[in-house]
């Protein structure tokens, strides 16, 4: 039986190279950021600076969130009844969906839905999100990437669009990101901020990633908090101890500033 032939354009691999993309992965080592390399694995290219500085932002935005989101809750209770690390974190990762991480492509989708429609009637931004939420209201189906349990007003897209604003990345779905939030307090008498989930698929838009990579960037990310979550548990804790997603606290460092 012959083998059938196919092939792929990500990664060469030859004797003593290894060239993704096109590039010698041992000249891309100590010379190119770990973020612009993930943009350049994910979209065939290098980043410009200001494209990878935000999307370097984009993967610390998301790096960790705490013991009690699924994924971390999820990880820590398989790696507490004697799993090794990589199978915690593998559990954790296969908690990352439509509530949970999956908001991103989600609300990738509506804003890039809203903004198709902005342009296909030359309306203005607040104008297309108003219709859209009424619409999506009328069906009784939630618009992703708004609101979050804890935060009143998520840092960490604030900071995000501070970014892109600065570099020069900024655009038609971050505006119409604003938009619908606006809009949607106008309907619901309520504000829901952008939470991160919301503020990574508009920056991603601005970047043009497809909405079918928005989990699997939020993975690539939260995957190092896991990391850090599976390990804490088979090094400090009990083994099949009872994890209580609420009574739980932080022993680590006191808050400190950068350098």
């Amino acid at each position: 039986m012959t083998e059938q032939t196919w092939s792929q354009p990500i990664t060469k691999i030859e004797p003593n190279k290894v060239a993704v993309r096109g590039y010698r992965i041992d000249e891309l080592m100590g010379r190119v950021p770990f973020a612009h390399v993930v943009y350049l694995v994910l979209k065939g290219e290098l980043p410009t600076e200001a494209q990878g500085r935000v999307m370097d932002a984009i993967l610390v935005s998301s790096v960790d969130h705490g013991a009690t989101p699924p994924s971390a809750l999820a990880a820590r209770t398989v790696a507490s009844g004697g799993a090794p690390l990589t199978t915690g974190i593998a559990a954790g990762i296969m908690a990352i969906n439509r509530y949970h991480g999956g908001a991103i492509e989600g609300c990738m989708r509506v804003l890039k839905e809203a903004v198709a429609r902005k342009r296909e009637r030359g309306q203005e931004s607040l104008t297309a999100a108003r219709e859209l939420v009424a619409e999506y209201r009328a069906q009784k189906k939630r618009i992703p990437g708004y609101g979050h349990r804890f935060h009143t007003e998520d840092p960490r897209t604030v900071k995000l669009f501070a970014i892109c604003e600065q570099e020069g990345v900024a655009g038609e779905y971050v505006e119409m990101g604003g938009a619908i939030r606006q809009a949607m307090k106008e309907s619901l008498g309520r504000d829901l901020p952008m939470n991160v989930d919301g503020g990574i698929a508009a920056v991603l838009c601005e970047l043009d990633f497809p909405p079918e990579m928005g989990n699997g960037i939020f993975a690539i990310a939260r995957t190092v908090g896991l990391t850090a979550h599976v390990f804490d548990e088979i090094t400090n804790q009990r083994p099949m101890r009872r994890i209580s997603p609420t009574a739980q606290g932080y022993n680590g460092p006191e808050e400190r500033e950068l350098p």
